[in-house]
């Protein structure tokens, strides 16, 4: 019987993976949401006696989650799941007829798994609790608390016979009078003396230089905790993991006065420029730099920016410098990094939570590489290349963008001449960094390269980055850009001028275009795939499915047709010129800035060489399509390509390699496109429904853009 009852209590991992893609979707917050079951709110009929019913746990579920269509057998689950957890805590009979979920459960479950503050976590998880709002917690409610923190825990993989000893332990050390009640105060402080609660609600950033930022890991092999020097034990072989430095504890040693972690900055002028080495105590089989002898288990130390191993007894016989070993082209040391009084930086885009102000001091022969992260892209690759690069570089240097945009890391940079950027996400996310860019006024315009994450990134499969991140190692990555090459990149203005200004249409996505503009069949394909990902986001979640969606909106635009006479719809102008659209049946009009488009496809193609005499000369508009069979590309040149394509079908041909290119329609450095009906459009994978209207692109800036060296076939990324 019992394992009957512990069946339809729980849930199955699958049930957990396709919790996190729901939540991983929705801006809501669970302290808003709870808010509509109370007195006067929008669904408080579902809400009786502290509970709500079956019907009012499906709402909050698809209000939270922001779903329609939430699955009725999965909300099932989740609702028995709770239902499961008060027979359990409370020790009672069964719940009455007709049950319900107490909400405070539901709440508190969701808001430990939510992004936020562990303070406001744990006020939140108080208020909920405190029900006669004497601002006490007794016991039974203390160990609510605790239940639904250890179901959160147990969701995201922790190992529950290591942390409810750490919890309990919390709770006896907060009720300091024995009375068996907390205060709000006392709940809050423990709670943020406790690094095992606090790496489960979520702490992502340091209150101070020398804090080490804990996540929760899984070892694959024998691995030892670097405060009580015992194994790791359990099947999961799970521990805290700084990622900063790699320090490891166990959960419950976390507590007990860890070493520091590595600084990131000097604090006083005396230590500007001072090379010395960060000694972290590591778990690492390897010989001493020093004495050549082998060293045993935490019996030796590793500098955390050059990566040298000493014994701890050679830690002051070897050189006392640090030359930042392999990456030193790369990293921005902390004695580059200073902090400085409030009144030489006014700004406050970089202080740091204890108060701090930095600035950022010239360190010659080396260029530090200044590194952007959207951890949005590519699903959770995004999150792992965070932590990689925190880890390689120092951790000021490498920039969270959900985390106040870009403009924070250029502004620490803005007095430095020699340094280079590199941006990890999609085309999306180097348009947006290109922007800020010619925002912050640099002194120099630093050259930029591309770690491709997601899918498309028709950019960096241009610029030889490939078409997006497998896992490989990053110092590989960091070679290649230390051995890449400056490639100018013409940026263009686009205005787009409604025939009636009162006519509702989409907003234009973007003023500026690097890659691509479009009209037509294929800005239809990508404006129904992405009208489809807002309503249902879930439902895009990998690269495969993603092409299968964009493969079935592909499909039904062939049949449709919507875009078929599209020369009846609009007229192309040229530097004054109007291209003759009349002999040519055509869907779509393509405006390329680069040599990629839908995720690889060239539709210019390849030129054909011209049979005798010298090149062509530079012209600023080329309509003869003799001529234009001999044009290349170059994104360098200032001038923009114009291709028609006949539809959909044409599109996956030359995806494919069964077609060479679309048609060949113009080569020229400014273009007006006039449309008389609405039609669906896109600038760089970014599409929108636009009225008629009249469009002008012209020559914008250039970007300094990095290419790779050629590489082989087993190179570091996956092509298409």
């Amino acid at each position: 019987m019992a394992s009957s009852e512990d069946t339809e209590g729980s849930l199955t991992p699958v049930d957990f993976i396709q919790l996190q893609h729901y939540m991983e979707y929705s801006s809501q917050r669970v302290k808003d949401v709870i808010k509509e079951f109370q007195p006067g709110g929008r669904l408080a009929q579902h809400s009786f006696k502290e509970r709500v019913d079956a019907v009012g746990f499906c709402l909050f579920l698809k209000t939270y989650l922001e779903v329609d269509d939430f699955p009725a057998d999965f909300c099932q689950r989740l609702f028995h799941y709770f239902q499961h957890v008060e027979h359990d805590t409370s020790g009672k009979s069964p719940l009455p007829e007709g049950g319900g979920v107490f909400l405070r459960d539901v709440s508190c479950y969701f808001s430990v798994l939510e992004e936020g503050q562990p303070r406001e976590k744990l006020e939140f998880t108080f208020k909920l609790y405190d029900k006669d709002c004497n601002q006490l917690l007794d016991s039974s409610e203390v160990d609510r608390i605790i239940t639904q923190m250890m179901r959160a825990a147990d969701y995201l993989g922790w190992d529950a016979t290591e942390l409810r000893p750490v919890l309990k332990d919390m709770m006896t050390a907060i009720d300091v009078d024995g009375s068996g009640t907390v205060t709000l105060e006392e709940w809050v402080k423990g709670g943020m003396n406790n690094v095992p609660l606090l790496v489960l609600l979520g702490l992502k950033m340091t209150e101070r230089d020398g804090q080490h930022i804990w996540r929760m890991k899984h070892f694959n092999k024998p691995t030892y905790c670097s405060v009580c020097h015992s194994m790791l034990l359990g099947l999961g072989k799970q521990g805290l993991c700084c990622t900063f430095c790699k320090y490891t504890v166990h959960s419950h040693c976390a507590n007990k006065n860890p070493e520091p972690c590595a600084r990131t900055f000097v604090r006083s002028k005396k230590e500007i420029g001072v090379a010395a080495h960060d000694w972290i105590k590591a778990d690492k089989s390897t010989k001493c730099r020093v004495c050549h002898k082998k060293i045993k288990t935490l019996a030796g130390r590793r500098c955390v920016w050059c990566q040298e191993m000493r014994h701890d007894e050679c830690i002051f016989l070897g050189l006392s410098s640090c030359d930042c070993g392999p990456l030193r082209d790369h990293i921005l040391p902390p004695w580059a990094i200073h902090a400085v009084p409030k009144e030489e930086d006014t700004s406050l885009l970089n202080v740091t939570p204890d108060g701090h102000i930095l600035q950022i001091v010239s360190i010659p022969n080396i260029h530090p590489l200044l590194v952007f992260v959207n951890p949005k892209s590519g699903g959770k690759q995004g999150l792992r290349v965070l932590r990689k690069f925190q880890y390689l570089l120092n951790p000021r240097q490498v920039y969270n963008l959900s985390n106040g945009g870009p403009a924070p890391g250029l502004h620490f940079f803005r007095n430095l001449r020699e340094f280079r950027i590199l941006v990890c996400g999609g085309d999306g996310t180097v348009g947006w960094l290109l922007d800020a860019i010619d925002k912050e006024n640099l002194q120099v315009h630093p050259p930029i390269a591309v770690l491709p994450l997601g899918t498309g990134n028709d950019l960096a499969r241009c610029l030889r980055w490939g078409g997006g991140y497998d896992g490989s190692d990053l110092r590989e990555i960091l070679k290649e850009v230390e051995a890449s090459e400056l490639v100018p990149m013409d940026r263009w203005s686009i205005q787009v001028i409604p025939d009636d200004p009162q006519e509702a249409g989409d907003p234009v996505p973007y003023e500026i275009i690097n890659n691509y503009f479009s009209v037509g069949v294929d800005a239809s394909i990508a404006h129904r795939f992405h009208s489809m990902r807002e309503k249902y986001p879930q439902r895009f979640n990998s690269r495969r499915k993603n092409k299968l969606w964009y493969l079935e909106f592909a499909t039904s635009e062939t049949i449709s047709a919507s875009c078929k006479r599209l020369k009846e719809c609009l007229t192309i102008e040229c530097r004054g010129k109007f291209v003759d659209l009349s002999s040519m049946s055509l869907e779509g009009i393509a405006v390329l800035n680069i040599p990629s488009m839908h995720g690889g496809s060239n539709l210019w193609g390849e030129s054909k060489k011209p049979n005798s005499g010298p090149g062509v000369e530079h012209s600023e508009i080329i309509t003869d399509p003799e001529l234009l069979k001999t044009i290349s590309q170059d994104m360098s040149d200032k001038l923009l390509e114009v291709v028609g394509l006949e539809g959909a079908i044409e599109m996956g041909q030359i995806y494919t390699g069964l077609k060479s290119a679309g048609h060949r329609l113009a080569q020229t450095s400014q273009i007006t496109i006039r449309t008389i009906k609405a039609l669906p459009m896109q600038i760089d994978g970014e599409p929108w429904m636009q009225p008629p209207c009249t469009i002008h692109i012209r020559h914008k800036n250039q970007a300094n853009m990095l290419m790779a060296a050629p590489t082989k076939s087993t190179g570091f990324f996956h092509h298409k």
